[in-house]
């Protein structure tokens, strides 16, 4: 097991690695020149090479890589080309925005899926049990703009229990008002998401009930649906872990439109904010936590999993 772990690490680094050079790469394509935009329009071709020595643009790539590289190994993600203030405090900042959003996120995705996903294969070939089917099947095509917008209708401006836009000045020192703004964006994405899990959550169902184990427990006297619960829900679970690492992928991803929709203070609205003004030290930092943070929750689900499953423990 240890050894397993020492060999998902390395690759997990390896990745990070990958993904560095991948994001510092594709940042250098992008159209325009901030030392231009530092400078103004009216600055002279003079004015703009100093800006650009002074921050290092001049220098080959190469270089500018394996200074940004050499940063982030001693914990600095670089400093804002248009602020000058650290990346990483800016991230810190803006995360007690996100991860909050995330967690909220998730938690009614769960709410969501598992009970109605089991229910949903309990029933199925029933009318209740189809209708779940169809409706969670409708749900998760939706786009998560489009429901944003239609729970924003309802909840803000119908019926007005939910601010429809920002984050309170005060932060979480005023956790209610905070909690409130977080509320609605989260069960955007909660309610799209879990509607996606429902789906894995019935076929983990379906393929449990249709095991050995579980008709043997039914027909020793146990209803169908104990015998699930006791004996089939742990199997169902391991499949679920699984499944979450992806969902977590959905939700950062869900988060940055959610938070331009809702007028979020999160790191997805800074980095959709940064890449228009083409501050790249900022979106190179962002852009990498936002890839750790997806590798290191694969990471760790992957040895959750493999905990969990004795199966794959006895395979080594």
């Amino acid at each position: 097991m240890i050894r397993y772990a020492l060999t998902r690490l390395a690759l997990l680094l390896l990745g990070l690695l990958v993904a560095s050079a991948l994001i510092f790469a594709a940042l250098r394509v992008l159209p325009g020149d901030v030392a231009q935009l530092i400078a103004g329009i009216n600055a002279s071709p003079e004015q703009i090479q100093a800006i650009r020595e002074n921050l290092g643009l001049d220098q080959p790539l190469i270089a500018q890589y394996g200074s940004w590289l050499a940063g982030i190994l001693s914990g600095d993600l670089g400093t804002s080309q248009l602020t000058g203030t650290p990346v990483i405090d800016e991230l810190v900042e803006k995360s007690e925005v996100t991860l909050p959003l995330g967690v909220l996120a998730m938690t009614i995705a769960l709410i969501i899926a598992l009970p109605f996903g089991v229910l949903s294969a309990l029933r199925r070939g029933r009318p209740d049990g189809t209708a779940l089917n169809v409706t969670a099947q409708t749900i998760a095509a939706v786009p998560v703009v489009w429901a944003g917008m239609m729970l924003v209708v309802l909840f803000a401006v119908w019926w007005g229990w939910l601010p429809a836009q920002g984050f309170p000045r005060a932060g979480w020192s005023d956790p209610v008002a905070a909690v409130r703004a977080l509320l609605l964006p989260a069960i955007t994405i909660g309610v799209v998401e879990g509607a996606m899990l429902m789906r894995f959550v019935r076929s983990a169902t379906l393929q449990a009930v249709g095991q050995d184990y579980v008709r043997t427990a039914a027909a020793q006297g146990l209803t169908r649906t104990r015998a699930l619960l006791r004996h089939g829900l742990p199997n169902v679970g391991l499949s679920i872990i699984t499944v979450l690492g992806l969902q977590v992928a959905g939700i950062i991803v869900g988060a940055v439109v959610i938070e331009q929709l809702f007028g979020l203070p999160g790191i997805g609205r800074m980095l959709v904010d940064d890449v228009s003004n083409r501050d790249l030290p900022k979106v190179q930092g962002e852009l990498l936590v936002l890839t750790g943070l997806v590798l290191v929750i694969g990471f760790v689900v992957d040895l959750v999993h493999r905990v969990l499953d004795p199966r794959l423990r006895e395979a080594e």
